[in-house]
């Protein structure tokens, strides 16, 4: 069984790149500087922004099921530069491998089936045994410190 990573779609974050700093503010986003290495990953491109990366800190809405009480959001960067990742099958990308991650699985109807803390290096093992529960739906992976949605893994059939 194997997987496919899907990164967010740019099109929905593509307007506020074009935001002040004011406007930003005023519909809950904010413009920021990634700092240090490995600080800021950027959920359009699974790309960690670099030091001194222009990114925008905004709510985006990860598991709309709104019939199920697991509808959730979170903040989520977007690099002003980013640029569409392409799904990826069948490996971990770096950004997602070199972090400690909280794994939660969904069926169709946006319920909760399981859930693990995963160190990243673990991923793809994991990610196969869930995905080949005919039930999962998806699997949403998040930092497991600060809980901030990064990416999810669907059946690559």
């Amino acid at each position: 069984m194997t997987y496919a990573i899907e990164a967010l779609p740019l099109a929905p974050f593509a307007p506020l790149l074009a935001l002040s700093d004011d406007a930003l503010i005023a519909v809950g986003a904010r413009r920021m500087v990634a700092d240090s290495p490995h600080s800021a990953p950027c959920r359009v491109s699974l790309v960690d922004a670099d030091p001194g990366d222009r990114l925008i800190l905004t709510h985006h809405i990860h598991l709309d099921a709104p019939a199920s009480p697991y509808r959730a959001g979170g903040p989520v960067f977007v690099r002003e530069t980013a640029v569409e990742a392409t799904p990826v099958i069948g490996v971990v990308p770096d950004l997602l491998e070199r972090r400690l991650l909280s794994a939660r699985v969904y069926d169709a109807d946006g319920m909760m089936t399981d859930a693990d803390v995963v160190e990243g290096t673990a991923l793809d093992a994991r990610l196969r045994l869930w995905l080949a529960n005919p039930v999962t739906a998806q699997v949403q992976l998040h930092t497991a410190r600060r809980g901030c949605y990064l990416a999810r893994a669907v059946r690559q059939d």
